[in-house]
């Protein structure tokens, strides 16, 4: 009798490991269930949605992220996250990290964590071919536009009071403003500045000034809830340690010229909050 008792409990206990195992407690248990990624849709070459493909450096990063956290790329669901909408979106748990060209800032970490970073950008300027343009300090009177919700625009106010800001849904819209004249500069990250000029329909137009004027430090975007950050941090070592980091790199900025600043790339992780 006792025996059978005991065996009764083995197989009760083994059961609950298996409904855990498929729930996701952790590490490579977790496969089994989707993991939902905020990225940007509309940066080439940092994250972007090209039909039903997914490309970028953000992209790529989070691909290797899941990986390492026990979520291969089928497992993975990849949702639009404009930057005036990433805290929301953490903060319902619509999403459960995002790697969306998402700066770590004191402010943001009031309402979010971060993990990371894993990329170390700098802010600069991309202005049509031909422009004189050389520098935030030449944008005296001038037009400047950025995206809603992102940090870049003010930063160039701060320093310049006279431009004059334009916010645009995307930065689509800010080129196309700069084609047709009325826009003068386009101000982020300079990864996402060479992404867009790079871009064939963009081939020949605009050019990066190349003088960043800012120190962007990249992070993973978690719920302040999450359990996730040391782990996610060993995976993005793992992959700069393996060649990954840089190949992803290179694959996302061709012929572009870009290359991360080197005094601050590849980057060290923040301590996790």
């Amino acid at each position: 009798m006792r025996k059978t008792r005991i065996a009764a409990v083995a197989a009760m206990a083994a059961a609950a490991a298996l409904t855990l195992s498929a729930c996701g407690g952790g590490g490579g248990g977790a496969a089994s269930d989707k993991i939902k990624i905020g990225i940007k849709f509309d940066q080439p070459g940092v994250g972007y949605k090209d039909g039903n493909t997914y490309k970028g450096f953000d992209v790529d990063v989070a691909k290797y992220v899941a990986n390492e956290l026990g979520y291969p790329a089928e497992k993975i669901e990849f949702i639009s996250t404009p930057s005036a909408n990433r805290e929301t979106a953490l903060q319902n748990k619509q999403v459960d990290m995002i790697f969306a060209s998402y700066s770590i800032t004191d402010k943001r970490k009031e309402s979010v964590a971060f993990a990371g970073p894993y990329l170390v950008a700098g802010q600069d300027l991309l202005v049509p071919v031909g422009s004189t343009i050389a520098g935030p300090d030449d944008l005296d009177g001038k037009t400047l536009c950025s995206v809603t919700g992102s940090t870049s625009a003010q930063k160039v106010k701060d320093m310049i009071p006279g431009v004059r800001l334009q916010e645009q849904s995307g930065y689509a819209e800010c080129l196309g403003g700069m084609s047709g004249g009325t826009i003068d500069a386009v101000t982020t990250d300079d990864i996402i500045l060479a992404g867009l000029a790079a871009q064939p329909a963009n081939a020949g137009k605009f050019k990066v000034v190349g003088k960043p004027f800012s120190e962007e430090k990249y992070g993973v975007g978690l719920n302040k809830e999450s359990t996730k950050c040391a782990d996610i941090n060993k995976a993005i070592e793992k992959m700069i340690d393996s060649g990954e980091w840089e190949k992803a790199i290179k694959a996302n900025t061709e012929g572009t010229g870009y290359v991360p600043n080197p005094a601050l790339n590849p980057p060290k992780m923040d301590p996790c909050a």
